[in-house]
């Protein structure tokens, strides 16, 4: 009798297989083992489309509810080593599952992760096969990014570009952009640290002798200037005219209440006091036309 073959085909993978028989279910791939009680069930529900005994076929397989290895023609929709923009499906405490159009997600270990991707997310990543044999995705791609990214031609300081961010290290985050343009942001440039991954417009503030950019995710300190303002002025209009920070509140308090820095904050008073909408009594800050309570409840 024949010794029994070890099992050649694992799951998270992708292989092709011959169809040796058809079933109530489905169709039967030859795992090559040697034992027919190997065979993977392709499921009809799981076929693109009507499969017949001798042929080939390209599937994916993954374990079912009940840890059978199965078979599914939906295979990834990119190759080994390639990168792309995928949805973040699911996550535990091991890692994440990204969808790579297969017919389960695939493995996204925490080693592999820039920042931590929530379900719903969509995130740069690389389909790979790890030291087990396995498909997995790593969202380490700075070198393939660079490789596929183009000098920037043509750009000026002062353009918005559309882009989503690869990485975000101690410097700053890395965004590339529609036009495949490299563009870093130094955290002083950034309001909020965003997310990686996150689809952001950033503005050139300079055009790098290597063809990169580096950039900005806030406002011109003009149009910043205004914006702040017209934030305080909300605050205002919403707290009764008046409110009990000036530029003696701390920048903590400063950016939990109105989400800008210190100096941003002392900016848009000062503006509102030279152009008379405010004023400052008793270390309160007033609405100017408007009556207030400055011995009230605090705002």
């Amino acid at each position: 009798m024949t010794e029994r073959k070890r099992r050649k085909y694992g799951p998270s993978t992708v292989a092709r297989l011959r169809v040796v028989r058809l079933g109530e279910f489905g169709a039967f791939l030859d795992a090559e083992t040697g034992s027919t009680s190997d065979d993977i069930l392709l499921h009809k529900t799981q076929q693109t489309r009507e499969v017949t005994v001798g042929e080939e076929v390209d599937v994916f397989l993954y374990l079912d509810p009940k840890h059978r290895l199965t078979a599914s023609m939906k295979v990834p929709r990119m190759k080994e080593g390639q990168v792309a923009r995928l949805s973040v499906i699911n996550v535990s405490r091991d890692g994440a599952f990204l969808d790579v159009g297969a017919e389960r997600g695939i493995f996204l270990p925490y080693a592999g992760m820039r920042g931590r991707p929530q379900v719903g997310e969509v995130v740069w990543a690389k389909l790979y096969t790890d030291k087990s044999g396995r498909l997995a995705v790593t969202m380490e791609v700075e070198d393939e990014l660079r490789r596929a990214s183009k000098p920037a031609t043509d750009v000026r300081v002062g353009a918005h570009l559309f882009g989503s961010i690869y990485n975000i290290t101690e410097s700053g985050a890395f965004i590339f952009t529609d036009e495949r343009y490299i563009v870093f942001v130094a955290h002083k440039e950034m309001q909020e640290r965003p997310r990686v991954g996150a689809k952001v417009t950033v503005r050139v503030t300079y055009v790098r002798a290597d063809g990169r950019l580096n950039g900005s995710l806030r406002e011109p300190k003009e149009k910043a200037l205004v914006s702040d303002a017209e934030r305080i002025l909300d605050y205002l209009e919403s707290h009764k005219g008046r409110m009990p920070y000036s530029d003696k509140t701390t920048p903590e308090i400063i950016k939990a209440k109105f989400q800008i820095s210190k100096a941003a904050f002392k900016r848009a008073i000062g503006h509102l006091l030279k152009a008379g909408r405010i004023e400052e009594k008793d270390g309160w800050t007033l609405l100017v036309g408007r009556p207030s309570d400055a011995d009230g409840e605090g705002a």
